[in-house]
């Protein structure tokens, strides 16, 4: 049997993020048994101290604990990794130094998805924590595609990192507060819900444009990236 690639999933940034990623993986692969299923190694942390804060309060750095994990995946087998944290990717150039093995860029991957779209998408909106926003991690993968973002007005932005928090607790019930309307009326013709804990609430259905959701791109790359390997070997 042709051995498909091994995925690592850097993950406990949340632990409920960490497990839709990998649920989304195995739904996406097109298995009939088991054996036809992708291995993954998963290594869920929620010691990594909070990246946000990091960003914004000066906090303690989550680079050593990351490195770490990443570490332990590579040495469990992995072939590339994959961080089911948007505003982790912060540090991303720091772990692809600390590796040998490649890490999928999951802002990259989104930017590329949205430019990619026909008819052009020329203005999104961006709900994210506001270490993503602030450390602008959107801001120049779209840019590189000459696509404009629009990022929520300090009064929204708290409202989104309190049903953040809300969700990092288990309350998905605030899914009604996370709202991408204002950025719709400001002229955003697609939404990123730039934080994996809004990928587990927001809903293209309440949308009147479309949702580029960077978990589930994250996840459809990953199968992508495994059977990519097993189709060169």
């Amino acid at each position: 049997m042709t051995r498909n690639g091994t995925v690592g999933i850097l993950g406990g940034m949340g632990p409920e993020a960490t497990l839709e990623l990998f649920r989304q993986i195995i739904a996406l692969t097109p298995a009939r048994k088991d054996q036809e299923h992708l291995h993954i190694v998963i290594d869920s942390n929620p010691l990594i101290p909070d990246r946000t804060a990091a960003i914004l309060e000066e906090g303690e750095s989550p680079l050593p604990m990351m490195i770490k994990g990443a570490r332990v995946l590579e040495q469990a087998g992995a072939d590339f990794l994959v961080i089911p944290c948007n505003t982790a990717h912060r540090w991303l150039s720091h772990l692809r130094k600390a590796v040998s093995i490649p890490i999928i860029d999951m802002i990259s991957e989104t930017a590329t998805t949205i430019a990619s779209c026909n008819p052009p998408i020329k203005t999104v909106g961006l709900l994210a924590t506001m270490g993503t926003v602030k450390c602008g991690l959107y801001q120049r993968a779209l840019g590189d595609h000459d696509v404009s973002l629009l990022v929520s007005a300090d009064q929204e932005q708290v409202r989104i990192m309190d049903a953040i928090t809300h969700i990092k607790a288990g309350d998905h019930s605030v899914k009604d507060t996370v709202v991408a309307q204002h950025l719709i009326d400001q002229g955003a013709s697609g939404i990123i819900p730039g934080c994996t804990e809004l990928s587990l609430v927001v809903e293209e259905a309440g949308l009147s444009c479309p949702l580029f959701d960077p978990l589930s791109i994250l996840a459809r790359r990953a199968v992508e990236w495994a059977r990519e390997k097993s189709a060169r070997s």
